[in-house]
């Protein structure tokens, strides 16, 4: 990684460019950190131009609302993925050149990639040449790519996965700064791709979004899974699991979201005799995320792939429980038997047994979960995630570019919180659901001032047109009128002229 200078002036507003091969209206975890990193940056005071795949025919530079903030969005002409359901592809070959006229028209102070992808190393190549700092956030791991890959057979995958990874490096060695969600995350990136000095970053959320004072409850119980329903989720798990589950327990199941694996999950459903239980609820917009929290038990996360799971963490900020893989970096956030339950990876047997603890505890239990999983999302902060990327942006050292998750006190097992921290915890709830609350009644009379602006475009429109049409109509009548006087002095002239003629002729 290269020297970097540090901006001089802390507090002035800065310049960044975000590059993205997915974004919104992408839904999955590199899109929504995406998504929330230029709406929290925007919200800060300063200008943040993305640079992203166009998601329909339509292409070019506009400004757009994200997450809240309006903002300069660069899409790029894309195609879509034929073995994919909703990402898309843009053309590498002249990426280059487009994103280097970007960068020289809006002079950044640093770009920000969240990928090594086509977009990603079109930008970091751009940006170089151009003298710009560049920072890179990896949310990729290859075998998540691998199953989408339709010409590479099953008995060369993993020499293809290394082969992705040593691409991964040669990228990512070029940037100043790597980040990655979690210090497994790290680990995994350092000893794969051969990159040092990975820095771990929390993903962050806003708590407050998600946050309820409903108790959590298996008085009717309810799992819930959200998440691209793709192979390395793992559903099919969750699938048998809750198959598993004793039939008076009479366990609901949400799904939320899309994917290739949908109609497989569906049949799966079915033949597992649950089907009736199991409600595919598709994508949900953001008012109703929240509100998919708050109903459920727990929630499960039995993917095999996550670098952090975003989903997992607004669960814990709804205080839910969450049941999870013990793999990749779901142990950071699921501290087993403290707010929620760890199991082997594609134990079917363990994995219903942990759903039963949660789904049988007593409401005193599943108090102890739901607080411990408010105790440990703090540590998550999308303030300070967005305060350590400014201070990166900057060229500031990295002594203290870490979120709080990893100190020491984040990985100590919590049991039953403390009184004062029970206090804390339950003031921070209720604090949160108020500015939840307020948010909601917010954007509704937000809503209800477009709409009523949208009635009085219409009813302006209206009434320029009706009095387009009128005027037309009088613009017509009076050509109308012209033109038969027109007409009726040409006949008098033809006639006068055919006078003349017959005249000369005698």
């Amino acid at each position: 990684m290269t020297e970097v200078n540090v901006k001089s002036n802390q507090n002035q507003p800065l310049t960044v460019v975000i590059g993205c091969d997915t974004f919104p209206p992408d839904i999955n975890g590199a899109s929504r950190f995406a998504e929330r990193l230029a709406g929290g940056l925007a919200r800060h005071g300063n200008n943040v131009h993305v640079i992203a795949a166009a998601f329909d025919k339509n292409y070019g530079t506009f400004t757009e609302i994200i997450d809240g903030s309006p903002m300069t969005v660069h899409r790029i002409k894309s195609y879509k993925l034929p073995q994919h359901k909703t990402l898309r592809w843009i053309w590498p070959f002249n990426l280059e050149s487009k994103t280097a006229k970007i960068l020289r028209e809006v002079k950044p102070d640093a770009v920000h990639i969240q990928s090594h992808l086509i977009m990603g190393r079109a930008l970091v190549n751009s940006a170089k040449r151009q003298g710009i700092r560049v920072l890179a956030t990896n949310h990729i791991m290859p075998e998540n790519l691998i199953k989408y890959s339709v010409i590479i057979p099953r008995f060369l995958e993993k020499t293809a996965m290394k082969l992705a990874w040593a691409d991964a490096g040669r990228i990512l060695k070029k940037v100043d700064f790597v980040t990655t969600p979690t210090r497994r995350a790290a680990e995994l990136l350092e000893a794969a791709a051969g990159v040092k000095d990975v820095l771990a970053i929390s993903c962050g959320i806003d708590a407050s979004k998600f946050a309820n004072t409903t108790a959590t409850s298996n008085a009717e119980p309810r799992v819930l899974f959200l998440g691209r329903l793709d192979y390395e989720k793992h559903i099919h798990n969750l699938l048998k699991a809750v198959a598993m589950l004793p039939k008076s327990l009479n366990t609901q199941v949400e799904i939320v979201g899309d994917g290739g694996e949908r109609d497989y999950l569906q049949n799966l459903a079915i033949e597992l005799g649950i089907a009736k239980n199991v409600k595919f609820l598709g994508h949900v917009t953001e008012k109703e995320l929240p509100l998919a929290y708050e109903r459920a038990t727990v929630f499960a996360m039995p993917s095999i792939a996550e670098l952090q799971s975003i989903a997992s963490m607004e669960a814990m900020a709804s205080g839910r429980p969450v049941v999870a893989a013990d793999a990749m970096a779901l142990p950071h956030l699921v501290h087993d038997g403290d707010n929620g339950y760890l199991f082997q990876p594609d134990d079917v047997v363990e994995f219903s047994d942990k759903l039963k603890r949660v789904l049988t505890a007593s409401p005193e239990e599943l108090e102890r979960l739901s607080e411990n999983s408010l105790h440990l999302i703090q540590a998550h902060d999308i303030e300070r995630t967005i305060t350590i990327f400014e201070g990166l942006y900057r060229g500031e050292g990295v002594d203290s570019a870490t979120s709080d998750d990893n100190s020491e006190d984040y990985s100590r097992p919590i049991g039953l919180l403390t009184p004062a921290l029970h206090n804390r915890v339950i003031a921070l709830r209720e604090r949160a659901q108020a500015l939840r609350e307020s948010a909601q009644e917010f954007r509704e009379r937000v809503e209800e001032r477009v709409e009523d602006a949208r009635d009085e475009v219409r009813e302006t429109l209206t009434e320029l047109r009706d009095e387009a049409v009128e005027r037309t109509k009088a613009v017509n009548s009076r050509v109308k009128k012209t033109a038969k006087k027109t007409a009726k002095k040409a006949q008098q002239a033809v006639s006068r002229a055919t006078e003349l003629l017959k005249g000369e002729d005698d």
